[in-house]
């Protein structure tokens, strides 16, 4: 056999079939705070395998489409939710020969958080149904396809973790917000309440959001209207949030 003497004719000749090359997709935890409880979103699959649970949503890479992993999770989060620019992150990684019966399989794990009045939920082929789910009557039931459920909880878990320090919960509303709107958030997510001077301070003090002039009215008084600025949705606090005293 002739030598190989460059790079071009070594990848001219390369056959990627030559090694297994598994089964790759995107799976993605998405989550709203939907009658102020967080949810998950889930679809119900239409076809085999596993036709008729309950899964999360994701899907196959498009070699054509998608030019990295972010473009897949994009592209599945805007055809399932109409949501094109929310908080997305990368959780982790989960393959085996076991979790999914047609092969070899490694998916990508991304987390997405969608503030409720930006959602416009819909299904395709893939997909009977598309639903949300709350969190709490998940988080202790096998009842999702493949390994979804181990999925759902690492990244239920990563959330609950992250919000402890970051300021994550303003991705999960509408643009506009008062500061007990976020405080409420916050503690949905972490299922406990918050004292409430430390949690304005450390919010006020971070300069994360911005007043925008317009006020929220109701039976109480009028409350102030913030929204985040361009650090607000991803910022890290020195210390842990402060539960109740």
């Amino acid at each position: 056999m002739k030598p190989i003497t460059s790079e071009k004719e070594f990848l001219k000749n390369y056959n990627i079939h030559d090694f297994d090359v598994p089964l790759t997709s995107v799976d993605m935890s998405i989550f709203s705070i939907i009658d102020d409880e967080l949810q998950v979103l889930l679809l119900k699959r239409n076809d085999y395998p596993a036709k008729g649970k309950w899964a999360l949503p994701g899907g196959f890479i498009d070699k054509q489409q998608d030019s990295n992993l972010e473009d897949t999770a994009k592209r599945k989060l805007l055809a399932k939710t109409g949501v094109s620019t929310p908080y997305l992150e990368q959780v982790s990684t989960f393959g085996s020969k076991q979790r999914d019966p047609r092969g070899w399989s490694v998916t990508i794990v991304y987390m997405a958080l969608i503030a409720a009045d930006d959602i416009k939920l819909s299904t395709d082929d893939s997909s009977d149904e598309i639903k949300w789910q709350p969190v709490y009557q998940l988080s202790n039931k096998p009842a999702l396809a493949f390994d979804h459920n181990e999925i759902f909880n690492h990244c239920y878990e990563r959330l609950k973790s992250k919000v402890q320090y970051t300021s994550l919960p303003v991705n999960l509303l509408p643009e506009e917000f008062t500061l007990t709107e976020l405080q409420t958030t916050f503690e949905i997510i972490l299922d406990m309440p918050i004292e409430k001077k430390s949690f304005r301070r450390r919010i006020l003090d971070a300069q994360i959001l911005e007043e925008t002039g317009n006020l929220r009215t109701g039976n109480n008084r009028p409350a102030k209207l913030y929204k985040a600025n361009k650090l607000g949705k991803d910022h890290f606090f020195q210390r842990s949030i402060e539960g109740p005293r």
